[in-house]
């Protein structure tokens, strides 16, 4: 039964895979002077996804934040794995899910190289392996003191959506589309991740939110990090009474954006500036990374005003799955 279900739905071309889904295992042709980034990320009902998803959206979702990963380190990707575990076997949501999945492969130029089918609780397993040109990949340890934080795109929208899909909060109508949109169907940003190649020292995707994942290039650079507040892109304007600093809060510890934060040199910013108008993706400079000391120690995230005072952070930092 699984052989049918994986033959209807997930055997598709793969131009560029030597042997793809149908043997024990693929065969892979890797670039010369290319060095490969592999990368698996889990997707599990309840946790990640709603139960009730859309599943041509999920299936987008599924491919999309693995190559959200290969972007963060400028790998171009190339393959993917896909193991899926369903309660039952129902075709016609399986249709949509790969209708989904291979609309995001197919936008990336990515073979579905192999995966596997069991029964079992609703969850989807991808590793995607993409290449880099030897000693360019984009890491979290390259950062130095004095290089300026940028994020890409509009982060904390995803979070802000899912709040109003639990019903923790009441959106404007005009803003649920676009929340929504960017909850469902992330844009793994791989054009940028490779244009970073050479200019990014350190860079990382925002999936648990801007203060947890830059804490991550801090802690592996030995540095700490400062937001400007005064620097962050326009945050939407919420007339919420019962959750007055929701924007701010979602931009700041929300996930699910897949943007990328990335640090580089001063002497980088035309270059970057340039570079956000040639791929129409804003680009916003909006810190800087410092040498710790006893009150900012590696790792830490510290959030100041327009005149350099301290700002309070949202209790909560990131999604951690268990806390």
């Amino acid at each position: 039964m699984e052989f049918d279900l994986i033959a209807r739905h997930f055997v598709r071309a793969t131009p560029h895979t030597r042997l793809g889904p149908g043997d024990d295992g693929a065969l892979l042709v890797a670039s010369r002077g290319a060095e490969l980034v592999v990368t698996t990320d889990m997707l599990v009902a309840g946790t990640h996804f709603f139960p009730d998803a859309n599943p041509e959206d999920l299936g987008w979702k599924t491919l999309a934040v693995n190559l959200s990963d290969l972007a963060a380190m400028g790998a171009m990707p190339r393959w993917a794995f896909l193991a899926v575990s369903l309660p039952r076997a129902d075709d016609a949501w399986l249709a949509a899910f790969a209708e989904g999945f291979f609309a995001c492969a197919q936008t990336f130029a990515v073979d579905l190289a192999g995966g596997d089918v069991t029964r079992g609780p609703m969850n989807f397993c991808v590793t995607a392996i993409g290449e880099v040109p030897s000693g360019c990949a984009l890491r979290r340890d390259g950062a130095r003191a004095g290089n300026d934080i940028w994020i890409s795109g509009r982060i904390g929208l995803a979070a802000l959506g899912l709040e109003h899909r639990k019903g923790k909060l009441a959106l404007p109508e005009s803003l649920v589309p676009l929340c929504e949109k960017r909850l469902t169907r992330p844009q793994p940003r791989v054009q940028l991740g490779i244009a970073l190649r050479g200019v990014a020292t350190a860079a990382i995707d925002v999936s648990d939110g801007l203060i947890a994942d830059l804490g991550h290039i801090a802690r592996r650079s030995g540095l700490a990090a400062v937001l400007f507040r005064d620097r962050f892109p326009c945050l939407p304007v919420l007339d919420l009474p019962d959750a007055p600093d929701a924007a701010l809060t979602a931009f700041l510890s929300g996930g699910d954006d897949y943007e990328l934060c990335f640090s580089a040199p001063p002497a980088c910013r035309a270059a970057l500036i340039a570079l956000a108008t040639r791929l129409d993706l804003p680009l916003w400079r909006v810190g800087t990374l410092a040498s710790p000391d006893i009150s900012t120690p590696p790792g830490a995230v510290r959030l100041t005003g327009p005149d350099g005072e301290i700002l309070p952070c949202p209790e909560t930092s990131g999604y951690e799955h268990f806390t």
